[in-house]
This record gives structure tokens, sequence and C-alpha cells, in this order.
């Protein structure tokens, strides 16, 4: 084989190794991107049901307030007549 031969198939070969590493490295850091994504968004679907069960507490505890305030009228309307 001539030099200029050997010199180009080395040259391929360099550039199929360099490309193929590259395409690995980039394959890892998109993983590990969208692992870190994932992370964040169950954290906030955690915050969002968490902030849904707080407000179902709250419409709870308003009515039973509304509840007492609504017997309390009653009972001081008894002890007036």
């Amino acid at each position: 084989m001539s030099d200029t031969v050997l010199a180009a198939l080395i040259g391929l070969m360099g550039s199929g190794v360099g490309a193929f590493g590259g395409i690995l490295v980039s394959g890892k850091l998109t993983q590990y991107r969208l692992e870190q994504l994932e992370k964040k968004v169950q954290a906030h679907n955690s915050l969002i049901e968490r902030t849904y069960r707080l407000e179902e507490r709250a419409q709870l505890q308003e009515e039973k307030i509304r509840v007492a305030n609504h017997r309390i009228s009653d009972l001081e309307e008894e002890v007036k007549a």
C-alpha cells in the first residue's frame, strides 16, 4: 500500500472513533440531563399534590367553622327565647 492510502485509512479510523466517542458522550449527557429533569418534575408534582391536599383540608375546616357558627347561632336563639 502506498503511504497516501495508509494515511487516509488511519485518518478514517480516527474520524470514526472520534465520531463514535462523541455520540456516546452526547448520549450519556442527554440521559443525565433527562434524569435531572425527571427529578425536578417529580418534586414539582409532589408540591402540587400537597397543595391540593392543603386546599381540601382548608375547605373542610371552613365548612366545620360554618357549621359551628350556625350551631352557636341556633343555641343563642334558644337562650334568648
